[in-house]
């Protein structure tokens, strides 16, 4: 639960406080982040304390706090070792006939164990991604290489993208309705006229909720468009549209239609249909997705869009949900991320 991992973090905050190191606030300000929220303050007097910034991955379930020796069987012992980054390292010296050697780094099976990177610089490089941060500033400020933040910020937006999948549910339903719509995302030639090239992206929103999906397509053709909305939206709802001539069938498959004709007007006189609001999430996604990642690869900003949504609607913080994803994945049968000076041991 997203409520633990608050948890954990708040306790922290009160431990940090206590440091003589860290600043007091004024008036009682939030200096480490509101309660249970982490901020790169947080992150930065957290890891000042290295045994305590250990502790507390531990404790959230970023890294493993056991280990199992894939020699003798037995549960692997916590040592330091000042020759690693980390300082630590788990080792196995059980005793049977002879004494068994093993080592494992103690970012084995954790989101980490595929980063060179330091436990810090990768919370605050995930940080910076996970809130959109400018490219050129997360470069600047931390002196990462394009191809670390680059590689990581699509390792990212790739766990994302596999929560996304895992817990999304259909809209709609009887006595709801869904607005949808396709709009194109491309560059325009000189920052004028029309777009030359880009991606048809299909969506809809469900007007009592708000609750969204986003879809690329390759075409706006009927049999492309009816197949992701009878994946996404339930039977029996009312879904309002354009009146694209792909959308003449929906009554067919169980829909109830309305249509606007947005030649003549924005807002059906005769029922009220409009979709102002699929319009005003194109405008929100558009201003969302810088123009440079306009180019491919929709179907990972989009989720990273949909993530963040989805925390706003659940009013839980991007960055502790994120962490929460992180700490119940098995990274074990993960892929590593693209190979790049960020990557393995």
């Amino acid at each position: 639960m997203v409520e633990e991992v608050k948890s954990i973090v708040s306790q922290y905050q009160q431990q940090l406080i206590k440091l003589p190191f860290v600043p007091r606030s004024s008036f009682g300000r939030d200096l480490l982040g509101e309660d249970g929220g982490a901020n790169k303050l947080f992150l930065t007097y957290l890891f000042s304390d290295m045994n305590l910034g250990i502790q507390f991955l531990k404790d959230v379930g970023l890294i493993r706090s056991k280990v199992t020796c894939n020699t003798c069987g037995h549960d692997m012992t916590w040592c330091a070792d000042p020759t690693r980054k980390d300082g630590f390292r788990w080792r196995c010296r059980r005793r049977s006939v002879v004494v068994c050697s093993e080592s494992k780094s103690i970012k084995h099976g954790s989101w980490f164990q595929h980063s060179n990177l330091t436990f810090q610089e990768v919370l605050f490089l995930t940080y910076d991604i996970v809130r959109r941060e400018p490219a050129h500033l997360i470069k600047r400020e931390h002196g990462f290489g394009p191809h670390t933040l680059a590689d990581w910020a699509q390792f990212c937006r790739e766990t994302m993208l596999l929560y996304m999948e895992g817990c999304s549910e259909k809209i709609g339903g009887p006595n709801k309705t869904v607005e949808i719509d396709e709009s194109k995302f491309g560059k325009r030639k000189y920052g004028r006229g029309h777009p030359v090239k880009g991606q048809w992206v299909f969506g809809g929103v469900e007007r009592e909720s708000g609750r969204t999906f986003l879809v690329p397509v390759p075409d706006r053709t009927a049999d492309t468009l009816m197949a992701v909305i009878d994946a996404w939206i339930e039977p029996g709802t009312t879904v309002i549209s354009d009146c694209w001539g792909a959308y003449r069938d929906i009554d067919t498959h169980g829909y109830t239609h309305r249509t606007v004709n947005h030649s003549i007007e924005f807002v059906d006189q005769r029922t009220g249909a409009h979709t102002n609001t699929i319009e005003s999430t194109w405008r929100h996604v558009k201003a969302y997705l810088s123009p440079y990642n306009r180019k491919g690869d929709y179907i990972y900003h989009l989720a990273h869009y949909m993530f963040v949504a989805r925390c706003r609607a659940e009013e839980v913080d991007p960055f502790t949900k994120f962490l929460h994803l992180v700490a119940t994945t098995d990274w074990a049968m993960c892929p590593p991320p693209p190979s790049s000076e960020s990557c393995a041991e």
